[in-house]
């Protein structure tokens, strides 16, 4: 089943720069909370809520575009239930390996940072790409649903914060806090563009996508150069964050390659729309 496309008029393309208006004064907030008193950042809290809300968020997105599919609801509890449990024993297991100094960049001779981020891309991205009862999940799935889950990457500006405060090389912090800051302020108005089901609003949340990824990119290239271990080209001449250390190794080991799992999702999303809005012209 393919979902309607939204007319133009239902969602006015105007208002998604004017949720700019709120979003950017929180981010500022935030920033200047966390600045204030680093505590919060490192007690771990924010980046477990935040995380614990979008598992929440995934799940009943999830269960709502299947039942908004022709699978039978057999089909629909074994689809949610194939991508819910992986999914949750990947969260506890790595915030896990975390808590007990497992994903500490230095500690072994065996990368286990570089492949908690990596192999679930490698992994999960053919099974979620190539899927087809997948694709249909997405196809009755509204597209600003993916786009606007994202707003959580503002608070991945922990890294600006922390290269303001000297606990992280700019070289490295700077660009990773900067690109999920705006990643995730700009989340919102692409969702509200994509909505308006548009090509414009189609376009608008693509290039989102491609700059979240980029954003990643940069981040994941600077991260390993400049960390502890085989990978580092840059030694710090100050004594940094350590990438593996709880709390903060649940950016790089979860919350990455989940995103860019999101983004590859939300671009396929995409794709099909464009695809479906041409053959019906």
């Amino acid at each position: 089943m393919t979902a309607a496309v939204l007319s133009a008029g239902i969602v006015p393309l105007r208002p998604a720069w004017h949720s700019l208006l709120w979003l950017i004064p929180l981010s500022v907030l935030w920033l200047a909370l966390t600045y204030w008193q680093p505590g919060i950042q490192e007690s771990g809290v924010p980046t477990s809520a935040h995380q614990l809300a979008a598992h929440g968020l995934i799940a009943l997105g999830l269960w709502l575009g299947l039942e908004s599919t022709d699978l039978t609801p057999s089909q629909r509890r074994a689809t949610w239930l194939a991508i819910m449990i992986p999914y949750t024993l990947w969260f506890a297991a790595v915030w896990s390996a975390g808590i007990n100094g497992v994903l500490v960049t230095g500690a072994s001779p065996i990368p286990f940072l570089p492949l908690a981020i990596f192999l679930p891309v490698i992994i999960g991205a053919p099974l979620l790409l190539l899927s087809q009862r997948v694709g249909r999940v997405l196809d009755a799935m509204p597209a600003a649903w993916l786009v606007a889950l994202q707003a959580y990457r503002i608070f991945g500006s922990w890294a600006l914060v922390a290269s303001l405060r000297g606990m992280l090389i700019p070289i490295s912090g700077l660009p990773q806090g900067t690109g999920d800051l705006l990643t995730g302020l700009f989340a919102v108005p692409a969702a509200i563009a994509v909505a308006t089901g548009t090509a414009l609003g189609r376009r608008t949340a693509i290039i989102w996508n491609l700059f979240g990824l980029a954003d990643f990119a940069i981040a994941l290239t600077m991260g390993m150069i400049t960390a502890p271990g085989r990978f580092q080209l840059i030694v710090p001449s100050v004594a940094s964050i350590n990438p593996g250390a709880y709390p903060n190794v649940l950016t790089p080991a979860f919350v990455v390659p989940c995103s860019i799992l999101l983004h590859a999702l939300s671009l396929r999303q995409l794709r099909r729309r464009g695809q479906a809005e041409a053959a019906r012209r």
